[in-house]
């Protein structure tokens, strides 16, 4: 099985085994069982949820293992792995030792594609440690301005394996990618790719920042037509240079800059193309305005570049660009605007889960009152307090690892006023909400970009946006 793409007959009595249950998992599981595969899943938990769900697979003749993760099971030939399981578990240490080869949800769907015998459609792809749903769902709306049959696929939207075997037949996939997923993908070559930034994250599942940026940079292997990175970053560039790409692609920088040959930027408020023009010297290529990126912070703005340079290396034409920009609408939790209470705006940023997001959203506004604080995951703040501390009126801490962003405050910014909640209930939101509020003076922007992750209160960061959003109304009540 050493091809990019796989025939059904390959599949007919292969001995597959699926590394755990869930959103990735069960959908692999399922497709392998139908393409002839004899499929075992085995998952590390045996609780109520794992237990229905293995109920479910082995009404299709899916045999499922709860409790034991560790064990290779007898005649494994294939490993299909869900992105969560980290590299150094039991399971792929015996895979190593006995030369199964491991490959993660979106490798199997890379294997898959053309099943039908229809031409494949190309994958414009996209990673990075802050920004990449933003801009894979910039790239669909794009590409769907310039009338291509598309869909915002990986780690968001459309599964890939239903992108690739469904019925939907699409001229272009804007392919969401996380370092997990890369992890796991040899074989994957796309058309285009771009490393939007790279900061220290998931470094717990990668073991080091190496190993997380080396992932990162696996994207661009096998490039055809433009390997995207971020002037500003250099990191990203340098992941180019090391690529092992098709002859003849490109190497394409974005920059909120003056943009040299070769590059996409931003003249006098324009997004203008350097790279895909005739004369790369001389001439420039106006694609939209930045009015016409919603929002139009720094950092959405880079998003919007990085989507349109995608988009460019697959032959879209400018004004599908601009339409694309204007007609693209942010998810919930990414810098909304909630509402305007007493002079003062209130913006959610619950999404900004690390040091890396916060930092662009804390530079988009002027003064700030800032709610933060939650799980750390690790992180350090120093930088990131020292960088906005000039922005900053006031600063409402909550969660579990606030001491560290209040500790990081009193070394660097000490003139600036903090309310440290000792609380770690969702209630707390309510309080901190009314504790900016009174920090605040009309003019102000109140920002909730907590730095970090949520589940030490909240489910998820969507339910932290939530229950910021829903005490900003309550205040509006108030004030009304």
């Amino acid at each position: 099985m050493g091809s990019q793409e796989v025939s059904n007959a390959d599949w007919q009595g292969k001995h597959v085994t699926v590394a755990g249950l869930g959103v990735s998992g069960i959908p692999a599981a399922r497709v392998l069982n139908g393409l002839g595969a004899v499929v075992t899943v085995v998952n590390d938990g045996n609780d109520e949820r794992s237990r229905a769900q293995a109920a479910e697979l082995e009404a299709q003749g899916i045999t499922v293992r709860l409790g034991d993760g560790a064990t290779l099971p007898e005649s494994t030939e294939l490993i299909v792995t869900t992105p969560g399981w980290k590299p150094e578990k039991p399971l792929f240490a015996a895979a190593a030792e006995a030369g199964v080869p491991v490959w993660g949800d979106v490798e199997l769907a890379w294997r898959l594609r053309g099943q039908d015998g229809r031409e494949p459609a190309p994958w414009l792809a996209v990673t990075g440690t802050n920004g990449k749903t933003t801009t894979v769902r910039m790239l669909a709306s794009i590409l769907e301005a310039a009338g291509l049959r598309t869909a915002a696929v990986g780690n968001i939207g459309v599964s890939l394996l239903d992108a690739v075997l469904g019925d939907e037949k699409y001229d272009v996939l804007a392919v969401e990618l996380s370092s997990y997923q890369l992890h796991w993908s040899p074989s994957l070559r796309a058309h285009s790719a771009a490393v939007l930034n790279l900061a220290p994250d998931h470094l717990d599942w990668h073991g080091s920042m190496a190993a997380y940026v080396a992932d990162k940079g696996r994207i661009y292997e096998g490039n055809t037509v433009a390997c995207v990175y971020n002037v500003a970053d250099g990191l990203t560039e340098e992941l180019v240079r090391m690529a092992d790409v098709e002859e003849g692609c490109r190497a394409i920088g974005f920059t909120l800059g003056t943009p040299g040959p070769s590059q996409l930027g931003v003249v006098d408020g324009i997004l203008v193309d350097r790279a895909f023009v005739t004369n790369r010297q001389k001439q420039a290529q106006e694609l939209a305005e930045v009015a016409d990126v919603n929002p139009p912070a720094p950092h959405n703005i880079a998003n919007a570049l990085a989507a349109a340079a995608l988009a460019r290396a697959f032959g879209v034409a400018p004004g599908a660009v601009r339409d694309g920009l204007r007609n693209f609408r942010p998810d919930p939790h990414r810098i909304e605007h909630v509402a305007d209470v007493a002079g003062v705006t209130y913006i959610d940023d619950s999404k900004a889960t690390n040091t890396h997001a916060a930092e662009a959203s804390l530079a988009s506004y002027d003064p700030i009152v800032w709610i933060a604080g939650g799980l750390a995951k690790g992180a350090t703040f120093d930088e990131l307090v020292t960088g906005c501390a000039g922005r900053l009126r006031g600063v409402v801490l909550m969660g579990a690892d606030r001491d560290l962003i209040r500790e990081a405050l009193a070394r660097h910014a000490p003139e600036v006023p903090v309310t440290d909640l000792d609380r770690t209930d969702t209630g707390a939101m309510s309080e901190a909400v009314c504790e900016a509020a009174r920090l605040a003076r009309p003019g102000d922007t109140v920002l909730m970009a907590p730095a970090c992750a949520s589940m030490d209160m909240f489910t998820n960061y969507n339910k932290r946006g939530e229950a910021f959003a829903d005490a900003v109304r309550a205040l509006a009540a108030e004030s009304a």
